[in-house]
This record gives structure tokens, C-alpha cells and sequence, in this order.
């Protein structure tokens, strides 16, 4: 496959630049887009001239919205479902080699970072947050889940934020980011190309020293964390594991939080929303790598069946924001569908290797 034409690559001293040039799709990946990715990063591990790797959007509105979700229904309508999930084979596999990547990786979400965009920026190394970026996995409003790795690192935010995010799409500014831990620093918009221009010049074997000087300098106070206000709050609300659970706290909820969460939450699909609980209680406990393992084989499931296509269609293609989800209430969702989706799959796990994608 080609290089993709929505990805550039730069070569800036010492230091690789990968754009994301695809803004007026808010740069969602496609499959060219994330092998172009992969591949460059697989090339720039073994190179020796490569200290560092920074990856930003063009101008424009996103870091990167998500995977380009109605291409991948498209394959799947005209190809089949094996052609559909090579696209989630490539797309873990990149995620998996963001968070493997042995130099820094340095990700610039200037903007929208949701789904795919998450995927690869918040394993890497150095995430910074600017006033532009709006951060979330909404995935639940499609009838998906929240993968590319949400199943490690969404149960370990604190305070049971990886839950009422997961479980609601709620958004996180750049102080959340930062109070959360999805960025390591917070630095104006403008700022962004001072880091570029001084990691470009740096020399080297200084390059990691200089890094740090950078970041350190340019590095600001993103102000106070809205959602952090509500830590209490959603702690004690997103406790338990069970949606059920977490349903009737939130109705017993008295400031209106809950109400109103619970009005987010029955746009959802009920489906989705059971299957991610059960995938978060189990992400408490999963490495990394058996996370994408995991949702690996979750999407697969997602493919075969006809929620995702419904949520797609409703949100995406025809935007009537009406989906008619297979299950309209939680409790309707048959235990063994949820189960189901976690089986094993005959032809064995994915496999991860820096070897050609």
C-alpha cells in the first residue's frame, strides 16, 4: 500500500515530524493513514539519526477525531467483516507500537483527540493538551466501545473518570487532561511550533537533555480543572462495576448531576454500555498488550453483528440522530450476548512485532 497522501512526513534535524493533513475529515484515520504511521514509526526505532518523534495536526480543528468510521462500514457493507476488521489488525498494532515506542513520542493534541486520535497520543510518552483540545471516547453513541487501548488506560484514571467517560462520552478540556493524567503538559497553541523549531536544532546527544529544558520553559497553567469539581461525585456514583448499579446511584443522586447523566446516558446504546462496564471490570487487571488483545477480539464481535452499523448509520451517515438500538433498556441485554462478545477467536490473538504491517 502507498504512502497515504494525509500524512506527511518530515525529517527536522534530529527530530521526526509526522502531520496529520486530513482536516476537513478532522483528520479520522483511515487504513493508508494508519500504516503510513505505523511503518514510519517501525523505520525511525532502528534509525540512529531519530532521537525523538512529534506528531501534530495541521492547522485546523482536531488533533484527530477518531477512525474514519464510515469508511470502515463502507468495507463491510461491500467487502465483508474480514476485510472491515483489517483495519482494527493495523490500527491496534500502531497503538501498540506508540506505547512500545523505545524514544520519545511526543503528541500534540492541538485540538479534537477523540477515539483514534486517543489511540495514538495518549500512549506515547509526551502528550500536551492546548486551550484547543477537547479530549473524549464517545464510542457508546455508536453502539461500539471504547477501544485503542481504552481498556488499560480508562479504569486506571482516578476517581472513576475512565467510567463516567466511557459510560457518557463526556469531554475533558486541557486542565482535565492534565489533572487526569491523558497529558503530561499544558502549552498554548502558539507555543507548539517554539518546541518544534528548538527540538529540530537540538544536537544529537543532547537531544533528550533538550527536551526536557523545552518543555520545561514552555510548559504553562491550563487554570482549574472543571471535572475535578465533580470527583466526589463521580466516585461515589461510578463505583460499582454494574451499569445497573451505577444507574440507580445516579438516580438517587440529589444536585442534578445524576439526572443529567442519566439523560446522556439514555441516548447510548444499552448494549454498548453493558458490554463496556464489563470490559472496564475486566481492564482493571490486564496488561497493555492482552488489553488490545481484548478488544481485538470485542471488535470482531462489534463487525459481525449490527449495532455499530446502526449507530453509525444514525450518527454519522444519515445524522437523524435516531438509532433504533436492538435493546432499548440495560436490563434487556441478555447476559451471554455480553459474554459472548469476549470469547476467544478461532484463529488465535492478535500478535504484536515492529516486522512490516
Amino acid at each position: 500500500m502507498e504512502a497515504s497522501p494525509h500524512i506527511r512526513i518530515e525529517r527536522r534535524g534530529h527530530l521526526g515530524v509526522i502531520v496529520l493533513d486530513r482536516q476537513e475529515a478532522l483528520n479520522a484515520l483511515d487504513r493508508a493513514m494508519v500504516r503510513t504511521l505505523s511503518r514510519t514509526l517501525a523505520a525511525w526505532r532502528e534509525d540512529p539519526e531519530i532521537q525523538g518523534v512529534l506528531v501534530r495536526p495541521a492547522p485546523g480543528r482536531a488533533f484527530c477525531a477518531g477512525g474514519d468510521v464510515r469508511e470502515i462500514m463502507t468495507v463491510r457493507a461491500r467487502d465483508g467483516v474480514e476485510a472491515a476488521w483489517g483495519f482494527f489488525h493495523d490500527e491496534y498494532r500502531l497503538d501498540w507500537r506508540v506505547r512500545h515506542f523505545p524514544k520519545p513520542y511526543i503528541a500534540c493534541l492541538n485540538g479534537i483527540t477523540m477515539g483514534g486520535g486517543v489511540g495514538i497520543s495518549v500512549h506515547g510518552r509526551i502528550r500536551i493538551a492546548t486551550e484547543n483540545t477537547v479530549f473524549a471516547m464517545p464510542e457508546v453513541g455508536i453502539g461500539f466501545f471504547p477501544d485503542v487501548g481504552g481498556t488499560f488506560f480508562l479504569p486506571r484514571l482516578p476517581h472513576r473518570f475512565g467510567w463516567y467517560m466511557a459510560l457518557t462520552g463526556e469531554r475533558a478540556g486541557p486542565a482535565d487532561c492534565l489533572a487526569l493524567g491523558l497529558a503530561t503538559h499544558y502549552m498554548p497553541a502558539a507555543q507548539l511550533a517554539v518546541l518544534e523549531e528548538e527540538l529540530a536544532a537540538a544536537p544529537r546527544h543532547q537531544f533528550a537533555q533538550i527536551l526536557e529544558q523545552v518543555l520545561a520553559g514552555l510548559a504553562d497553567d491550563p487554570g482549574e480543572a472543571p471535572l475535578l469539581g465533580l470527583a466526589e461525585t463521580v466516585e461515589s456514583c461510578f463505583a460499582p462495576d454494574d451499569p445497573l448499579a451505577i444507574q440507580h446511584r445516579l438516580a438517587d443522586e440529589p444536585t442534578g448531576f445524576g439526572a443529567r447523566t442519566l439523560e446522556v446516558m439514555a441516548t447510548k446504546s444499552p448494549f454498548s454500555l453493558r458490554v463496556t462496564a464489563e470490559q472496564l471490570r475486566r481492564g482493571q487487571s490486564l496488561g497493555f498488550d492482552d488489553a488490545l488483545r481484548l478488544e481485538y477480539r470485542m471488535v470482531r464481535r462489534f463487525l459481525e453483528g449490527d449495532e455499530f452499523a446502526e449507530g453509525v448509520r444514525a450518527m454519522v451517515v444519515d445524522k437523524d440522530r435516531r438509532p433504533r438500538w436492538r435493546w432499548r433498556r440495560l436490563e434487556e441485554v441478555p447476559e451471554v450476548e455480553i459474554m459472548r462478545v469476549f470469547d476467544p477467536l478461532p484463529g488465535g490473538d492478535l500478535a504484536f512485532d515492529w516486522q512490516d504491517v
